[in-house]
């Protein structure tokens, strides 16, 4: 029976030591609680490191026992591994290039050898569990390499990566020594999700410009495989804090505070250690509020929350020395007998009273300067069960792209940070109402068992449409069952892609003209009265009709654009005009003058960039370039920009080798229809192929909408020759 294996850095259950004895301890991650419903059901297992050194072979033992009762398999990692994987590669490296804090990164060889290795020992702990038929959900940015590395170990898995932090855009990616490798690992996985459609527009774009793959509505062609990617928005459990803060326990803890506090309004502010937060920014903007706003002392508190971490790093350290200095300057500056500007906790609180906490605070105060999603902001709004309270959310938060009704901001203006401070202090309770109760609306809906949900059937989805495009070989067999049913029918349809399917490519697309054999091979197809033989190609017609316009064959050209049945005379699709060519052309015209041995071919109603005779690594690198450049120029006009084989073409939308194809069976109904290409283009001819037909795609990456496949044009010149035998 097949299962699932959740595969992440750290268990959802921590290991300590304390002085005699090894104890677990339960992790209160987002993480953790939507994903128990998964690796807790019976066969599931999580992967991962257990959070401490074990050195000892009876202790690594004691806990492999204690942690497969719970459905855990730990992989135990050296001291040096923590260190130079843990601390170095993983929070030293990515980290800061991932956050937009390159200048805290460092770029040591001996950190990416030990994150190399750690990622293979992660592999090898997967595959010593995982069956042929098993789905395989990796997390995060310290398993970067682990999809590719279990694709190539098992190329049929069904393998789900998510990035739980933000994907920094390519010219921050690609600062990194390691880059391409890096992105190549992730795309060993069939889907991989970010929570946020910016996130997935810098992985995407990294791709293209690292290793020349290209996008089409979230599919990724990598090589030969079609890797989904998608935006997945991380939830909370929102009944566990809306029930939290309800509780008995937040009441008698908030009624605690409010001894200490009085009738002091709250803001409160919760994050971990890190400069990524915004935290000095929150307490400047506190201050200025002070100063604007006289009104407000001896009037509203700052609740500030600050969970250790990583404070023996120097960045770390400095981030807290600053924090503790701002605290104490505004606390000296400000403090009255009977009030307390700022309320400073270090440390981490319990569940319920960080239930109180919430249940508290009158604005949320979350500013973090970038952050994948940033879940304290769902968990205010979850507890906020009176709608009474405003949320002041970063912009550069994932949230932000969901929580709407907060108060956005841009954490790095102080005044707009301030004015926002002074502004959810005086917002009409009925406003406030109306905000939170569409957050909380959202919150409610989406929460984390929802992410986990949309997730695993989307991955289930990817891998079902990966397996549809699976074509086989044409066996001799098969080629035999075609020719029989091909002698048997009493009209044929032949369609025909040219370049790539019945001539091999050129570095010169005028010296590809057809060969004596090639003639030869037509013209006996044609001569056979039940045969219709179509050219389908992205040619121009005057090229095609130079080559082979001697021969009784229909035409569609130009992709679709103009038709001519034999003997008949040339017809538009559709009436089409030519008012952008000057502006594209102009672009066009740039990437020849960068690109040598590019040219620019220009059709009726069509401009296309040739770079086959360039440079093979520059023509990819300035092609991916130029996709970007006319997929954002082309977004709102009545354009379509296809990649072809060392081609890109610019072209009127809705016309394409596939709408024409569907005309020509509707118009020439037959018993027998091939249809044979070698391109992306061609995939919109197979795909109005009806069930029934011969669909065959020629080249070395058989994934395809055909069902069949053969590696060359000489194979498909074997074929033609055989049925006409």
């Amino acid at each position: 029976m097949s299962r699932t294996i959740i595969v992440s850095n750290r268990l959802p259950t921590k290991v300590l030591r304390t002085d005699d004895s090894l104890t677990f301890q339960a992790s209160e991650g987002g993480l953790a609680t939507g994903l128990g419903s998964i690796y807790q059901q019976d066969g599931n297992v999580w992967v991962g490191w257990p959070g401490l050194f074990v050195a000892d072979a009876t202790e690594e033992d004691y806990v492999r026992e204690q942690l497969r009762q719970d459905s855990m398999e730990p992989v135990f990692l050296t001291e040096a591994e923590i260190r130079d994987y843990y601390e170095g590669f993983s929070n030293s490296t990515l980290w800061p290039t991932f956050h937009y804090f390159p200048q805290y990164a460092t770029y040591e060889p001996a950190h990416w050898a030990a994150y190399v290795a750690v990622n293979e020992k992660f592999c090898q702990a997967v595959l010593a569990l995982a069956g042929p038929d098993d789905t395989i959900w990796i997390h995060d940015y310290q398993l970067l390499l682990l999809p590719a590395l279990l694709r190539a170990a098992r190329p049929r898995a069904t393998i789900g990566f998510f990035l739980h932090i933000p994907f920094p855009s390519y010219e921050l990616i690609r600062v990194l020594p390691w880059a391409r490798e890096l992105v190549a690992g992730v795309l060993g996985a069939d889907l991989i999700g970010f929570h946020t459609f910016g996130f997935m527009r810098h992985f995407l774009s990294s791709v293209s410009h690292l290793l020349g793959f290209t996008a089409h509505n979230g599919r990724l062609e990598a090589g030969q495989r079609t890797v989904l990617v998608d935006t997945f928005p991380m939830g909370i459990d929102y009944h566990r804090y809306a029930e939290a803060t309800a509780s008995e326990s937040a009441r008698q803890h908030e009624a605690s505070y409010r001894q200490v506090l009085g009738e002091i309004r709250v803001i409160l502010s919760i994050d971990r250690l890190d400069y990524s937060k915004g935290i000095a920014e929150r307490l400047r903007a506190f201050e200025q509020l002070l100063v604007r706003h006289p009104e407000w002392r001896g009037q509203v508190s700052l609740i500030m929350v600050v969970v250790p971490s990583r404070d023996q790093v120097a960045q770390y350290a400095a981030l807290k020395e600053e924090i503790d200095e701002l605290v104490g300057r505004i606390n000296a500056a400000y403090r009255t007998m009977r009030w307390t500007p700022i309320h400073y906790f270090y440390r981490s609180f319990p569940f319920d009273e960080l239930a109180s906490l919430y249940r508290l605070a009158e604005v949320g105060l979350v500013t973090p300067m970038r952050d994948g999603m940033n879940l304290v902001a769902k968990e205010f709004v979850a507890t906020k069960a009176n709608n009474h309270g405003v949320l002041i959310l970063s912009e550069r938060a994932g949230a932000a792209r969901e929580l709407s009704d907060a108060l956005i901001i841009n954490p790095t203006d102080l005044d707009q940070l301030t004015a926002a401070l002074h502004e959810a202090l005086v917002m009409p309770a009925d406003e406030q109402a109306r905000r939170m109760r569409a957050m909380r609306r959202l919150v409610r809906q989406y929460d984390v068992f929802a992410w986990t949900n949309l997730f695993m059937s989307r991955l289930a989805y990817a891998k079902q449409e990966q397996l549809s495009l699976d074509t086989d070989m044409l066996s001799p067999d098969l080629t035999a069952q075609l020719l029989r049913d091909y002698h048997a029918a009493p009209a044929r349809l032949l369609l025909l892609d040219y370049d790539g399917t019945l001539s091999p490519f050129h570095n010169d697309p005028q010296q590809a003209g057809p060969d004596q054999e090639l003639r030869l091979l037509l013209r006996a197809l044609t001569e056979i009265p039940q045969n219709r033989v179509v050219i389908i190609s992205g040619r121009d017609r005057a090229t095609l009709e130079g080559w082979l316009g001697h021969l009784s064959v229909d035409f569609i050209c130009e992709h679709g654009v103009w038709l001519r049945p034999a003997g008949e005379d040339w017809q538009l699709f559709q009436a089409l005009n030519n008012d952008w060519k000057d502006e594209i052309r102009t672009i066009l015209d740039l990437y020849v003058a960068r690109t040598a041995g590019s040219f620019i071919e220009e059709k009726d109603f069509s401009l296309v960039w040739h770079f086959r005779r360039a440079d093979a690594e520059l023509g990819d690198m300035r092609a991916r370039e130029l996709m970007n450049h006319l997929t954002f120029i082309t977004a709102n006009a009545d354009l379509q920009v296809m990649e072809g084989n060392k081609v890109i073409e610019i072209k009127t939308a809705g016309i394409n080798k596939g709408t024409a194809a569907a005309r020509w069976m509707a118009t020439y109904p037959s018993g027998f229809v091939l249809a044979i290409g070698d391109d992306r283009t061609d995939e919109d001819t197979f795909r109005v192929m009806p069930p029934e037909a011969y669909t065959i795609k020629v080249g070395p990456a058989p994934r395809s909408l055909a069902r069949y496949h053969v590696d060359s044009p000489s194979d498909v010149r074997q074929l033609l020759r055989e049925m006409l035998m």
